[in-house]
């Protein structure tokens, strides 16, 4: 048998995953991130997505055992053959989108999301936003609730509770969708190239704030957020066989 890989162990702050935690590092040891051949996260889909821009800079791959209240991100929680499943898993690769956002007072503000970047109303009226894609002026205004852009791993995220498509975990897609248009009325968004560049321009910002959210990174106040993919940084997640984020979203689509 091989010999076991180096394992760090990081758990949310929930009883059940710091029970977890406890458990697993008895029986398995538990390295500094640094030193690691592998992370293992304990949570849901929230402390997935922040091990992973925790840990961007180590290109280790992370594991995630489901111990929160989503877990599309991870796998099963088993204790006992931990490291059978690790040798056996399956490794996807994702890259983050960048956001670059610029306030009302002038200042620019910068967060990496891995499931998407999100543009919010933060008053009582509609946002007003006008759209650039590659800066070309694709849509003069668009009265809203709301748009985001997610990547093919966000897609089953908050993007898919906005009624945009699911994307399969290879394309090189992203999708731009609306929550709640007004005008053009029943807008559901576009399919864009990974490589596209995508500009927001709030209309009259000071009459009609909006904020800004990068997973869960948030910035209010936004005059214009430009959102790219970011192909330098490849976050390396690893799945049980037969259950990666491929299967996950062909399975999604047949709920």
């Amino acid at each position: 048998m091989a010999q076991a890989p180096k394992i760090a162990f990081a758990a949310s702050e929930t009883e059940v995953a710091q029970s977890a935690l406890k458990v697993l590092s008895a029986r398995y040891g538990n390295v500094d991130l640094d030193a690691a051949e592998v992370i293992v996260a304990l949570g849901g889909d929230g402390f997935m997505l922040q091990t992973m821009h925790n840990t961007q800079s180590l290109d280790t791959p992370v594991y995630g055992m489901n111990r929160g209240t989503v877990g599309f991100l991870m796998n099963e929680y088993h204790e006992g053959d931990l490291l059978y499943r690790l040798a056996a898993a399956e490794e996807e690769v994702v890259n983050p989108l960048s956001m670059t956002a610029r306030t009302v007072d002038g200042a620019e503000k910068h967060a990496l999301a891995i499931n998407e970047v999100s543009l919010l109303r933060a008053g009582p009226q509609a946002a007003k936003l006008r759209i650039y894609v590659d800066d070309t002026l694709r849509m003069k205004e668009l009265v809203c609730d709301g748009a985001l852009v997610a990547t093919p791993a966000g897609s089953t995220a908050y993007n898919y509770s906005a009624h945009g498509p699911i994307l399969p975990i290879g394309s090189d897609v992203l999708t731009l969708t609306a929550m709640a248009a007004f005008r053009p009325r029943r807008w559901r968004g576009a399919l864009l190239p990974k490589t596209a560049k995508v500009r927001f321009d709030v209309v009259d910002p000071d009459k009609r704030p909006v904020m800004a959210d990068a997973d869960s990174r948030s910035v209010l106040n936004v005059a214009s957020v430009e959102i790219r993919s970011e192909p330098s940084i490849a976050h390396r997640i690893l799945f049980d066989p037969g259950h990666g984020l491929e299967e996950r979203l062909i399975q999604e689509q047949f709920a």
